[in-house]
């Protein structure tokens, strides 16, 4: 589960590649498009621009380079030509990039237009406790300490956890071990150790926490059709710390929330 430096180095440049395709979204007025549109676009950076794979095209038979999760879709939304972002809409862009054979994984909750209050508030609480979870991994503590400090922020704000999606170990491979479980108890889980590499990527809903896959075996929406954000980062644990690999241009220039 661990990584070693020079391998580091190459999942770093992948996370720093990745961080660029959402400043590409930043740039970009996206409420009047499709949300295959925006895959579209996003595919043509990584492939033309970044000379990059976007490695979940393909993988478990997915058709597309990003998942696109619209208001109360949880996580898994698919692309499509008659899914328009509009005023008022929250969208999640779950992204992965694969360069020199490793893989990054990030996601950004975008707001379209005016959004109302709540929903901002919303993506606002659930950006904060992805970084909670962030602040929590260091060398020596356990996977507990990071669930533990996601749910008790997301809890204080009123809001729960979806616990049926969790982040995960990556690599050479999209999904490796640990599992990274947004909630649990400090002082429990596995001890993390410098060169360990994993997605800490929250599922927040404005309702309950319960969710189910509709149709296509592949979206997952709230039961209650509230809305629900996500924001995702892959991580490294350092000699004295973590490092966000994944890190956006804007959270360097403003410093990490929370």
């Amino acid at each position: 589960m661990t990584k070693q430096p020079e391998e580091l180095a190459l999942m770093a440049e992948s996370g720093r590649l990745l961080a660029s395709v959402f400043g590409l979204l930043d740039r970009t007025p996206l409420a009047g498009l499709t949300t295959l549109e925006v895959d579209a676009m996003v595919e043509t950076f990584i492939v033309e621009d970044l000379k990059a794979r976007p490695a979940s095209k393909g993988q478990y038979d997915y058709g597309f380079v990003l998942n696109s999760s619209v208001n109360h879709v949880v996580c898994h939304g698919v692309p499509s030509e008659v899914d328009v972002l509009k005023d008022g809409d929250i969208v999640n862009f779950d992204i992965t990039l694969e360069k020199n054979g490793f893989i990054a994984d990030s996601s950004k909750t975008y707001l379209i237009g005016e959004v109302n209050p709540a929903a901002k508030r919303l993506v606002k609480t659930t950006y904060e406790a992805m970084w909670k979870g962030i602040k929590a991994v260091r060398p020596g503590a356990r996977l507990g300490d990071v669930g533990w400090a996601i749910e008790r922020h997301a809890k204080k704000n009123g809001y729960t956890v979806v616990r049926e999606y969790c982040g995960h170990g990556i690599g050479r491979e999209m999904h490796e071990d640990p599992q990274v479980l947004h909630y649990g108890k400090p002082g429990t889980g596995l001890v993390l150790r410098e060169g360990m590499v994993f997605t800490i990527e929250p599922m927040i809903n404005q309702g309950r926490r319960y969710v189910r896959t509709e149709d296509d075996g592949w979206t997952v929406v709230t039961k209650d059709g509230a809305l629900s954000a996500q924001f995702e980062h892959t991580v490294a644990v350092t000699s004295d710390g973590v490092s966000v690999l994944t890190l956006r241009t804007e959270e360097m220039v403003r410093g990490a929330a929370a």
